[in-house]
């Protein structure tokens, strides 16, 4: 084994010990861990892989160093934890676009039956709005910032924060492609509006299959479009 391979593997033993001293409740949202030295020699680990654990952890904003004060542990909740999903997602190609296609058809459908069950009345009436707020000559950065809100925002009916954080987490890439759309394909603004307004019916209407169906079938229409124009 190379020194540096060596080295990478002291530094992944010390991420599982740190993340179990949180996964035990030992550690828990907001708390500090204790003083480099100590949490070294408790763990059985040298200073300089518990350090380079903890990098990694920054990273994915589990831990948060803070100069001068200590090393915590960050809220741990899944909005904080996620960013590291739109990190890369934002790196992949726009030729995987396509793969970001196929999550979101596989979630979204459900979250919109979920929504059906669940919005609020004030909920409803921002998504109306939304779907009214477009004019057919509307710019391409203004159908984009709609399409999102209006996606968003049925998430949000849910009530589930991992939903809503998984779906801005895989905004990215889908982002571009709805941009691609607006730019080459006549008609998207009233095809879009069209789509929004019929899965908001059947939200409204406490009809968790319709809403499916519709939402199925708007995802899929970007799809297919999407490995035509490729």
């Amino acid at each position: 084994m190379g020194r540096h391979t060596e080295r990478m593997a002291l530094t992944d033993e010390a991420i599982v010990k740190i993340k179990e001293m949180i996964t035990s409740g030992e550690l828990g949202p907001g708390d500090r861990l204790p003083k480099e030295a100590d949490l070294a020699a408790r763990l059985g680990l040298s200073r300089n892989s518990l350090r380079e654990a903890v990098k990694a952890l920054t990273l994915v904003n589990v831990l948060d160093v803070r100069h001068g004060d200590g090393t915590y542990v960050t809220s741990l909740d899944s909005a904080h934890l996620l960013d590291a999903l739109s990190f890369m997602v934002d790196l992949h190609r726009d030729d995987s676009v396509l793969q970001f296609f196929e999550v979101r058809r596989l979630l979204e459908p459900g979250v919109a039956a979920l929504a059906a069950g669940r919005i609020s009345r004030e909920k409803l009436a921002d998504l109306r709005l939304l779907t009214s707020d477009l004019a057919a000559g509307a710019s391409v950065d203004e159908l984009v910032a709609n399409d999102l809100r209006f996606h968003r925002g049925i998430a949000e009916a849910t009530g589930n924060g991992v939903v809503c954080s998984l779906l801005d987490g895989i905004s990215g890439a889908t982002q571009r492609a709805r941009i691609w759309r607006g730019v080459t394909e006549a008609g998207a603004v009233e095809r879009t509006l069209a789509e929004h307004t019929a899965i908001l019916d059947a939200i409204e209407a406490g009809d968790a299959e319709a809403a499916r169906a519709w939402m199925t079938a708007h995802i899929a229409g970007v799809e297919n479009w999407l490995r035509k124009a490729r």
